[in-house]
């Protein structure tokens, strides 16, 4: 009786709500109990390759073959169940985690969304668009005129598959997230893992189409005195990383803060509850309020980051490609 009692009492932690909700995991939950485990691929250096599902480690409360799951790692464990630092420290985890099955999600809808749109403009040809093509192709157009053609230029059109695949990415990512039902929700732009790599991918395109007028005002400035090229020079040459770094950080902070701040008004439920049903009830009813509207907000912001990231980076190719153009004053 004192332990139902115990249980009926415990208090809710708000927190780990939250992180369980914005962390990968190796297994997607459904609801309550109910999860679908996900392949599990460990490479250790000392034990080799190892592939089975995420059910053996029965919700991080069983170790498998050596292995279990400790606040969402893949960790080695001795004979006893102990964490084993040493071994842990082999384990190369390639697993195909809640947030990798959402990547291919995303990769499978957009082609076959593409591929009918793409498909409709070859039986449609000269006609007005249709269907899909009249929902994507306004989106199209405005990344090409107002993305990809004011910020890069004449060359704009050798970017635009990069530009238009980032943008539909992010969109569809940022959206998804906020869909809190099964094969959608997870927090794929909120982390930092996935924004990092969307970085470097902008990164290696600007580095590769950086002409000669871009590095020499990188490494030696025209104009610029030599003394001067000591401080100006290392600041050119750390701004080549900040810039992603900046499309890092700015994409994956707002879209981890809208998922934070609508689980927490969520929380507020379980909280005030908590302490008396008739609070937590009339609670309930403004919490679900703020949480409807910050999911209607994250909307909004879902298109207004993948646009930011999107033009941002046809800012940085831009510049990129850059040609020098020599201003002459006129002597009146």
């Amino acid at each position: 009786m004192e332990e139902h009692a115990g249980k009926e009492n415990a208090e809710f932690n708000a927190g780990e709500l939250i992180m369980g909700h914005i962390a990968d995991e190796h297994g997607w939950h459904i609801a309550g109990d109910l999860s679908i485990p996900l392949p599990v691929i460990i490479y250790d250096t000392q034990r080799g390759l190892h592939l089975f599902s995420s059910a053996r480690f029965e919700h991080g409360h069983a170790a498998h073959d050596g292995y279990r799951l400790h606040e969402g790692s893949i960790v080695a464990v001795d004979a006893n169940g102990q964490v084993d630092e040493a071994a842990t420290g082999n384990i190369w985890d390639f697993s195909i985690t809640k947030n990798v099955a959402s990547i291919f999600l995303v990769m499978l809808i957009l082609l076959l969304v593409f591929t009918s749109v793409a498909r409709a403009y070859g039986k449609r040809a000269g006609k007005a668009p249709k269907g899909l093509q009249s929902l994507l192709e306004p989106i199209i157009l405005f990344v090409r005129d107002d993305v990809a053609k004011s910020a890069i230029g004449p060359k704009y059109m050798r970017f635009m598959p990069y530009l238009l695949t980032i943008f539909f990415v992010i969109f569809l990512a940022n959206v998804s997230g906020l869909v809190p039902i099964f094969p959608f929700g997870a927090n794929l732009t909120g982390n930092i893992a996935i924004t990092f790599t969307l970085a470097v991918f902008t990164f290696v395109v600007v580095t590769l189409n950086g002409n000669r007028n871009y590095w020499q005002h990188i490494f030696a400035m025209p104009g610029v005195p030599k003394w001067v090229l000591i401080i100006l020079t290392p600041v050119e040459v750390l701004g080549i990383f900040l810039k992603p770094f900046v499309l890092m950080i700015r994409l994956f902070a707002n879209m981890a803060a809208g998922h934070i701040i609508a689980l927490s008004f969520f929380s507020l439920i379980f909280v005030f509850g908590a302490t008396s049903a008739a609070v937590g009830y009339g609670v309930s009813v403004v919490s679900l309020a703020f949480t409807i509207f910050m999911t209607v907000l994250d909307l909004l912001i879902s298109f207004i980051q993948a646009y930011v990231f999107t033009f941002l980076s046809a800012l940085y190719i831009g510049a990129a490609l850059e040609e020098h153009h020599e201003h002459k004053e006129s002597i009146v």
